[in-house]
């Protein structure tokens, strides 16, 4: 059991596992494979607990039928997408100390902690403009024809290529 975390798996094998888990997903809690919508719910709720109202705000009344049980019945850190996400979190961290692969690195240098958080920033801000991050695009957008995903998709090369020459010519 555990020589198979420890290897790469084959593209074949860990599309297989993710399409049936996400079919699996689907069955049990009537949604895609998606993570900002958990984030953007613990930010909100972040906010709420600090005397703002979030939910009253446009974003939120534009997308009630996606999330209006969960802020009407206060569920904002207890819902399916924070299960889902915990999941995630959790799992990959068992995966990692069964197969003795933990350690926690070190930064080379401030500036590439700098790149990190101005890209990790970027990032999310992306995933909200765009409806979703690579998993709710490409996971569960492109199987569907989604038109959101493939416009995604074009941007998500063209920030891949730019970002590998940013990385080149500053971080490496």
């Amino acid at each position: 059991m555990m020589e198979c975390l420890k290897k790469p798996w084959t593209y074949w094998v860990g599309g297989v596992l993710l399409g049936v888990l996400n079919v699996v997903l689907l069955a049990l809690s009537g949604t895609v494979w998606q993570v900002t919508g958990g984030f953007l719910l613990w930010g909100a709720g972040a906010l709420e607990l600090a005397g703002f109202e979030p939910f009253k705000w446009e974003f939120f009344k534009l997308h009630h039928a996606k999330y209006g049980e969960i802020i009407l019945n206060h569920n904002i850190f207890i819902n399916k997408y924070t299960i889902l996400n915990v999941g995630v979190i959790v799992g990959s961290l068992l995966a990692t100390l069964l197969a003795s692969q933990f350690k926690i690195g070190k930064a080379k240098n401030i500036k590439q902690v700098v790149f990190a958080l101005i890209g990790g920033i970027m990032m999310g801000y992306g995933a909200r403009l765009a409806a979703g991050c690579n998993i709710g695009s490409f996971f569960s957008g492109i199987p569907s024809f989604s038109l959101h995903a493939w416009v995604f998709w074009i941007f998500v090369v063209l920030g891949a290529w730019l970002g590998t020459k940013i990385l080149i010519k500053y971080l490496l």
